[in-house]
């Protein structure tokens, strides 16, 4: 092969490859999935919680001075006595109990939706509470707090992260069990071996007003540090399909260690029974 034409070639090739290269690049670059399109799980749907313990403290609100089962520091023991549901109505608090450190542990509906590709809706009817899940990790908190804070989401599970540690199944004193709080269970999936299959969703919560961790007072402050996992569990064709939320709550002021719940949640077939209410707490028994 004359040398001119050896050149010629090997510099096409060189082109060639720059250029595949480059494609393949820009091809990576684009193909960048969403959150919404590389979620593991589908979280979407109207979801009912399903209160199979606590009872006492969600259904109902609890007699002033129950806080069984949360490790309450000495300034949280005396932040949960000092709880005075009038004065909250008359100061226009009535939400403390709706914030994020709560509002999962409210009886009632989520709506869950994708507001964009990188942006999951958490609607609440207890309270009418709205959460926004942002999975851009760029964005941060700005702005004053607010009960539902500021939440960045990402996907784990098997080959994402972390799988949730057995022992977080239920509260500090509670169960290793779905659940939390309450020793006993009246219904719900049996999940301890299939909960991390498929993959789950972690929240970590910042920027957000103090609130009661329950709806009589016990409390949660500003510089607590709030961690959701939520897990839609496996299910066959015809079967119930079930969602565990898992919450950790670390608090230095009004914790002595971390206060866990897990939390159970129902698929319905539609918005039917779909009913926002405004944020209000009953009173205790006398």
């Amino acid at each position: 092969m004359k040398p001119f034409l050896r050149v010629l070639i090997c510099a096409a090739g060189i082109g060639l490859t720059t250029a595949m290269l480059v494609l393949g690049q820009a091809r990576g670059r684009g193909a960048a999935a969403s959150a919404r399109t590389s979620a593991p799980v589908d979280l979407t749907g109207y979801w009912v919680a399903v209160v199979d313990e606590d009872w006492r403290h969600r259904m109902a609100t609890p007699k002033k001075g129950d806080y069984e089962s949360v490790p309450l520091s000495m300034a949280g023991t005396q932040a949960a006595d000092a709880w005075d549901l009038a004065k909250d109505d008359a100061a226009g608090l009535q939400c403390k109990a709706f914030g994020v450190g709560g509002i999962v542990r409210q009886p009632g509906r989520i709506h869950i939706t994708w507001q964009d590709d990188n942006t999951l809706k958490m609607e609440f009817d207890a309270g009418t509470q709205t959460r926004v899940l942002n999975f851009d990790r760029t964005k941060q908190a700005n702005g004053e707090k607010t009960r539902q804070g500021f939440s960045l989401a990402q996907w784990e599970g098997p080959g994402r992260g972390q799988a949730v540690p057995r022992a977080q199944l239920g509260n500090s004193s509670g169960p290793v069990a779905p659940g939390g709080g309450g020793r006993g269970q009246r219904s719900g999936p049996s999940t301890i071996a299939t909960m991390n299959q498929g993959g789950s969703l972690k929240i970590t919560t910042t920027n957000f007003k103090e609130g009661y961790l329950r709806k009589n007072g016990v409390p949660y402050s500003e510089s607590a540090s709030i961690t959701e996992y939520i897990h839609r569990l496996p299910s066959e064709p015809g079967e119930d399909s079930w969602l565990l939320v898992i919450t950790t709550v670390e608090d230095p002021k009004y914790l002595t260690q971390p206060f866990y719940t897990s939390t159970q949640f129902k698929l319905e077939r539609d918005g039917s029974k779909w009913a926002p209410t405004p944020c209000k707490t009953a009173p205790p028994p006398k």
